[in-house]
């Protein structure tokens, strides 16, 4: 794709050319590699501006040129980007639907990366990006740093103004600043990815998966790139536009499609006007869907489903299941040793801790507060090796425990330095773990604490919201 930027150049009865070269403007005088600019005795000029091409491909505006062209009205713009030399072709670009991005010279370039052996940072108002970033390498550190997870962010100059968007649909103006956002968000992500791969798949952070899905949805690409099957999409959940699967060779018609309609619809409903296109003979309406069909190839049962209720989007809720999806696992069952449970938090309904801790359903109790805890007495001391507490589900993934401490009890007082373990408040129990920002407990208890009579939760600080444990694992070895 080829774009010439050509901004207040003059050139009576004169042309510049150059075969296999640029055509640069540096200091108001024209250089080409090799060869030079010349028509009668004078010199290619430009007044503030440049000519350039960039890899005899793109142009890349820079700070100088963008502040002459922020001054001009959008169809002035529009008019210059659209100017050719004589004979020449001029295609469309990012520019051609962004024609704000020619304001600043980064707006192409991710505000933040995180990566394999990297980090970089362009802009400094990344607080919450910062925040995610710290999460995820915590978290998947063995990814980020082996390079299969990375984060990023686009920078705020890659969006346009969102007060000039056009109210489409009936939306109000909140929702269509909300989609057209998504659209373009979309958009940056698949521009970024599409070398990274053979396959992209567009997820989101709000999803139950079913086990082995990678697996699954690998086995199901290749099988249907074996069979020279002519397919866009293959589609494993029914919901909007989580779980669809496109080839990284294809994603530039649909970046291309995403960005010159970014403003007038959300990005499920521009998917399906995309394959409809590609696909459909208006003649023939009633093989529409077939055609559909055969370029969009859907899985079943679903992979995906959507949890929670409250969307990104101020006062929207989000009700929507995938039926194909099947039942979705608000807890995990696992065999624990015999123990007497007890705890100060008033459960809700008969979400007991009882039933949690025999692995029949989910502890759900209402507002812990400082110093609630939980304690599993065990009918005779246990040797512990591994522990795991997992609150919150699916359904409600925000009521979890934090700040709350994993404290057991030995059975005998560890010998001085054997542990280093910190001592609890309550007599004679010692810290060995805490819930994360996930609110996951997990961890392995040394061996020089010995059995263990009793292992508690104990709650530090007051939390603002219910709160579930949905797994709970206490991994034991036979006492020698």
């Amino acid at each position: 794709m080829h774009y010439y930027g050509l901004i207040n150049t003059t050139a009576r009865d004169t042309h510049c050319t150059a075969r296999d070269t640029h055509c640069t403007a540096r200091d108001t005088h024209c250089t080409a590699r090799d060869t030079h600019c010349t028509a009668r005795d004078t010199h290619c000029t430009a007044c503030d501006t440049h000519c350039t091409t960039v890899n005899n491909d793109h142009v890349s505006p820079t700070a100088e040129n963008s502040s002459v062209v922020g001054n001009l009205s959008a169809d002035a713009r529009r008019l210059l980007y659209n100017v050719s030399s004589p004979g020449a072709l001029q295609l469309p670009s990012i520019y051609s639907y962004l024609p704000h991005l020619l304001r600043d010279p980064h707006s192409t370039t991710p505000a933040f990366i995180l990566s394999k052996r990297r980090t970089n940072e362009f802009v400094s108002d990344l607080d919450y990006v910062r925040q995610v970033a710290s999460l995820v390498h915590r978290n998947l550190k063995e990814h980020v740093e082996s390079g299969l997870v990375e984060v990023l962010s686009p920078p705020a100059s890659f969006y346009p103004d969102f007060s000039t968007l056009k109210s489409t649909l009936g939306d109000p103006l909140e929702r269509v600043r909300w989609r057209t956002k998504q659209n373009l968000d979309y958009a940056f992500l698949m521009m970024y990815a599409q070398t990274k791969g053979v396959f992209y798949l567009q997820l989101e952070d709000d999803v139950q998966t079913k086990p082995g899905y990678i697996s699954t949805i690998t086995s199901f690409a290749l099988q249907k790139s074996a069979q020279n099957k002519d397919w866009f999409v293959l589609d494993f959940c029914q919901l909007g536009f989580i779980g669809k699967m496109f080839k990284c060779a294809e994603l530039p018609s649909l970046v291309q499609f995403f960005l010159m309609f970014y403003n007038d619809k959300p990005v499920d409903w521009l998917l399906d006007y995309l394959v409809q296109t590609k696909s459909c003979n208006l003649d023939k309406d009633g093989d529409c869907k077939k055609a559909k069909e055969k370029l969009w190839i859907h899985y079943k049962p679903s992979l995906f489903q959507h949890i929670g209720t409250h969307s990104s989007l101020k006062g929207k809720v989000q009700k929507l299941k995938d039926k194909q999806f099947g039942k979705v696992e608000l807890f995990k069952p696992h065999q624990n040793p015999p123990a007497v449970v007890t705890t100060s938090i008033k459960p809700y309904k008969s979400f007991t801790l009882e039933k949690a801790y025999r692995g029949e359903s989910f502890f759900w109790g209402l507002l812990p507060q400082q110093g609630d805890e939980l304690c599993f007495v065990f009918t005779e001391p246990v040797l512990i090796t591994h522990y795991l507490f997992r609150s919150g589900n699916v359904e409600h993934p925000s009521d979890r425990f934090y700040k709350t401490t994993v404290e057991v009890l030995p059975e005998k007082s560890p010998a001085p330095g054997a542990v280093l373990y910190k001592a609890s408040n309550t007599s004679g129990y010692l810290i060995v773990g805490m819930f994360d920002e996930l609110g996951v407990a997990e961890g392995s208890v040394a061996a020089g604490v010995g059995r263990v009579k009793a292992v508690a939760l104990r709650v530090q600080a007051e939390s603002d919201n219910w709160a579930i444990i949905s797994e709970i694992h206490l991994k034991t070895t036979p006492s020698r």
